[in-house]
């Protein structure tokens, strides 16, 4: 869609909402901004909308498709799109003028961010200016007119695939996908057509996890451009066509890495991947996989095959994403402190917890259950779980699966009233469980916005917690 002339709704001046709004002023023909908190937004009610002079809306992800200004903007033929959609359009202008950068496009319940950030880094190393975008980094919208990236690393929700219809990607992956979100998407089908749409029209290479059936489908299924390349990646020993690991090494056998398909090149070993190491030092499998998702994206795009071995080589994840913040002792007595906020979902909790020996998790859990149930999550990793500390105000969900599915495993609950000393109180509890050689895993698979700021902010009190845990004890 060509905008200029056109009168564009922004409803919510988040990160995205602002970002469009700037990029647009000037494009557009009027942009009207929404936003019922915000001060500086034109309009403080979507009652003041004349919805007769408006011609394209650009929503928020934090409304859902129920919403009643979109089901009335529908109702009258007026498009909804996301920011993805709107800095997709912009990009077209940018083809014109020669200066349009390659999209990478990275989605799936869990390990789109760490994979959107490998793939940037690998493609930095190799000469590119490849920025992560999307819902990290540089807003995508603001990216999209910036001639002086080559490629964009947009990782994409499934918020902002809804309203999107017209990418064709360079590249795309989705990683896994498992129930998450399923109240806004309206369940679990609405939700996979979502990710799906991260595969149409795919120009150069489709990456997919082969280990997921329902992702495995999509891929077989999906609509692409003549020339792309199917990858599909593994934690087993690769069939062809697809990146896998053999006998402690990352071997591609789909082509990807410049054999034959079906030939089995080997790239780099699981032990150099030092950054990606549990404490034990094996590598966490859930990065593992992230890691060959993101050297399929890049050598898919057209990456030196040695540059990008030797840049996934330093990778180091970012913050909040199974990271070691405290040890109390030395070697295989010690108790090792493991911040993984970013597990928002049973689905990236089950992973973190799966890293792990059997009874050696010390398990901090709970927060925003956002509809999920964690009776799956209990089941599969209950032999992990030593003991189990629930924090957050909507503990329910997560006390009834572990009462139901591990009778077992002892329970701590932690006052949720007492909001500004939960993660101390739950450290505290945390520590009396754990003994030499466990691990305290603060893997929530919940939200956190209902007594913290952020994952972030919940991943840094739970570091700080355990540092001073660890600095007042001793074996």
């Amino acid at each position: 869609m060509d905008v200029s002339g056109k009168t564009v709704v922004v409803a919510g001046m988040g990160v995205s909402g602002r970002s469009v709004a700037e990029v647009l002023r000037g494009r557009a023909g009027r942009v009207i901004t929404v936003d019922e908190k915000r001060a500086d937004a034109d309009v403080h009610s979507f009652d003041d909308v004349d919805w007769d002079d408006v011609d394209l809306v650009m929503s928020s992800p934090v409304f859902n498709p129920r919403t009643a200004f979109i089901v009335e903007a529908r109702r009258r033929g007026i498009p909804v799109v996301s920011e993805v959609e709107v800095a997709w359009w912009l990009r077209t202008t940018a083809t014109s003028t020669g200066s349009a950068a390659g999209w990478i496009g990275i989605t799936g319940t869990n390990g789109k961010t760490s994979t959107t950030e490998m793939t940037s880094e690998i493609l930095t190393a190799c000469g590119f200016d490849a920025p992560a975008v999307g819902n990290i980094g540089k807003p995508v919208s603001h990216a999209a007119v910036d001639p002086d990236h080559d490629v964009l690393c947009v990782e994409l929700s499934s918020f902002q695939l809804h309203f999107t219809e017209s990418l064709a990607l360079d590249c795309a992956a989705i990683t896994n996908i498992a129930a998450d979100h399923l109240d806004w998407h309206g369940g679990m089908d609405a939700y996979a057509a979502d990710k799906a749409k991260v595969f149409r029209n795919v120009r150069k290479t489709l990456v997919y996890n082969s280990d997921d059936d329902r992702v495995s489908c999509i891929a077989r299924s999906a609509v692409t451009g003549p020339s792309c390349r199917r990858v599909g990646f593994t934690l087993g020993a690769p069939e062809s066509g697809c990146i896998g690991v053999s006998d402690g090494w990352i071997v591609d056998r789909s082509g990807v890495a410049g054999g034959e398909i079906g030939e089995s090149v080997p790239l780099l070993s699981q032990a150099s991947l030092t950054h990606l190491c549990e404490p034990d030092g094996t590598v966490y499998p859930h990065l593992l996989a992230d890691a060959m998702t993101a050297l399929a994206l890049a050598l898919g795009y057209g990456a030196d095959r040695g540059r990008a071995v030797e840049a996934l080589r330093t990778f180091k994840p970012g913050g909040h994403r199974i990271q070691t913040v405290a040890t109390l002792g030395t070697g295989n007595a010690a108790i090792h402190f493991v911040d993984d906020s970013k597990a928002t979902n049973a689905h990236a909790a089950a992973a973190s917890l799966g890293s792990f020996r059997p009874g050696s998790v010390v398990w901090i859990a709970g927060g925003l259950a956002k509809g999920g149930r964690f009776e799956d999550l209990i089941t599969q990793r209950r032999s992990i779980i030593k003991a189990a500390v629930v924090i957050g105000v909507d503990q329910q969900p997560m006390l009834e699966a572990l009462r139901a599915k591990a009778p077992e495993i002892p329970v701590t609950v932690i006052d949720p009233s007492d909001k500004s000393g939960v993660m101390r109180h739950a450290v505290e509890a945390a520590g009396r469980y754990a003994g030499e050689g466990d691990v305290v895993l603060m893997a929530p698979a919940c939200a956190s916005m209902d007594q913290f700021a952020s994952y972030a902010d919940r991943g840094d009190r739970f570091a700080e917690e355990s540092r001073r845990w660890v600095r007042t004890h001793d074996f």
